[in-house]
C-alpha cells in the first residue's frame, strides 16, 4: 500500500486517495452516533442523476416512498448494517411505475358530451376536489417517473384540456369518431390519407372543440406525414377503429357469436376487414352447449400490479389455455423478472401430453 501524500490533510486526504493506497482515520471524541443519518447505496449509473439533483422522492404519507429519475422508478429498501456511523443504509431496486393510481385518478371525472370545457371557471376549481388533475398534481400523487407518467397518459388516451389531464368518455368519443367517418364519406376522404386540417375543421363546424377533434385522430389513427408548411396526414388504424365498435356492441352484455359478427360488420367502415384476431385481449369466447358466446373483457381494465392481475384473471377463469392467457399478461413489465418468471411465480402449469396446449391455474 502506498502512503498518502504528506501535504494532504483532513478531508482532502480522503478525497485525493489513490487506488491501492490507504490512510488511517480516527473519529473525533465528540463524534456522535448520528441516528438521523441514513446512507444511500447507489449503482454507478445512478450517480450522475443523484449528484446533479435529477431525482425526486414520490409518494403520499400512506405509501412507501419511491425514488424517480427522469425515466425510471426505484423502490427504497432499508438494509440494516453494523456500520459504526449509521445503523443501516438504503438500497434502490428498480420497480414498475404505479400506474393503477393514475388510471383511478383519470376516471374520477371523465370529459363527457354534456360538459362545456370552455365555460369552466378554472380559478373557481382551484383548491376544490373536482377530480381534475394537472401535470403537477399527477407527479405529486402518482409514483412514476416523468417519462413513465407520459407513457401512461398516452396508454389511457388522456388529453390535456385547459391545464388538466382528462380521459374522454367512450360515448363521446363514439360521437366524434362516427362524425369523422360520416364526413369522410361526404367529402370522399381516404381513411388512409386524412388531411389533419380538413378533418379538424369539419369536426369543429359540427360543434366539437378543436382539442377533441384533434384528439380523435390521436386515439384512432397514426400520423404518416408530419406537416411543416402544410397540414399533417393521418391514417386511421383499422384495429383501433374495429375494437371501438366491438366494445360498443358488447357494452350491453354478452352476444351470440353469429349475431355479434353481423352487427360488427355493419358498424365498421366499409373496406375495413373486422376479424376476431383484432380482439385479442378484448373479449372472451365461450362455448355453452352448441352455441358460442362472446363477451367484453379488456386487458386495459386490469390492474398493472402482477399479483392483482393474476388474481383477477383466475377469478374470471380458474384455468387458462396459453393462447387465451397470453394477451392478458403480455403487457406486464416487472424489472428483473421475465415473462417466464412471472408465470413461474404466479401460476401452475400443467400439460397432459408433450403436444397438448399448456394450461395455467393459480399457484
Amino acid at each position: 500500500m502506498e502512503p498518502p501524500s504528506p501535504d494532504c490533510n483532513g478531508a482532502e486526504a480522503v478525497l485525493n486517495l489513490k487506488p491501492s493506497s490507504s490512510i488511517p482515520i480516527t473519529y473525533h471524541p465528540l463524534f456522535g452516533p448520528h441516528d438521523d443519518l441514513i446512507l444511500l447505496e447507489l449503482d454507478q449509473k445512478l450517480l450522475p442523476d443523484v449528484l446533479h439533483q435529477r431525482v425526486t422522492i414520490r409518494g403520499q404519507p400512506d405509501e412507501d416512498a419511491v425514488l424517480c429519475t427522469e425515466s425510471k422508478t426505484y423502490a427504497i429498501k432499508s438494509v440494516g448494517t453494523s456500520n459504526s456511523i449509521a445503523t443501516g443504509n438504503m438500497e434502490l431496486v428498480e420497480v414498475a411505475p404505479r400506474l393503477d393510481k393514475l388510471r383511478s385518478l383519470l376516471f374520477e371525472n371523465p370529459y363527457r358530451f354534456e360538459e362545456d370545457v370552455e365555460m369552466v371557471d378554472l380559478e373557481e376549481m382551484e383548491g376544490k376536489n373536482t377530480g381534475l388533475y394537472s401535470w403537477d398534481d399527477l407527479i405529486e400523487k402518482v409514483q412514476a417517473s416523468d417519462d413513465e407518467l407520459r407513457t401512461g397518459l398516452q396508454a389511457f388516451s388522456a388529453v390535456e384540456i385547459y391545464g388538466y389531464w382528462r380521459i374522454v368518455d367512450e360515448k363521446y368519443m363514439d360521437r366524434i369518431l362516427r362524425m369523422l367517418l360520416h364526413n369522410s364519406v361526404l367529402n370522399d376522404w381516404s381513411l388512409s390519407c386524412l388531411n389533419e386540417d380538413d378533418v379538424v375543421n369539419a369536426l369543429e363546424s359540427d360543434g366539437f372543440p378543436h382539442k377533441l377533434a384533434n384528439h380523435c385522430l390521436h386515439v384512432y389513427g397514426s400520423k404518416v406525414i408530419e406537416g411543416v408548411s402544410t397540414s399533417s396526414i393521418w391514417k386511421l388504424d383499422e384495429r383501433k377503429v374495429c375494437v371501438h365498435f366491438a366494445r360498443d356492441i358488447l357494452r350491453d352484455g354478452n352476444r351470440k357469436m353469429e349475431r355479434f359478427m353481423e352487427d360488427w360488420a355493419r358498424k365498421v367502415p366499409e373496406g375495413m376487414p373486422a376479424s376476431l384476431d383484432m380482439l385479442e385481449g378484448e373479449v372472451l369466447i365461450e362455448k355453452l352447449g352448441a352455441e358460442t358466446w362472446i363477451r367484453a373483457f379488456s386487458v386495459s381494465s386490469l390492474p398493472y400490479n402482477p399479483a392483482e392481475r393474476f388474481s383477477v384473471l383466475f377469478k374470471e377463469r380458474p384455468k387458462w389455455e396459453w393462447k387465451d392467457l397470453h394477451p392478458y399478461i403480455s403487457d406486464l413489465r416487472v424489472p428483473g423478472l421475465s415473462a417466464e418468471g412471472l408465470l413461474l411465480k404466479y401460476t401452475r402449469r400443467t400439460q397432459p401430453t408433450a403436444d397438448a396446449e399448456p394450461v395455467f391455474s393459480i399457484r
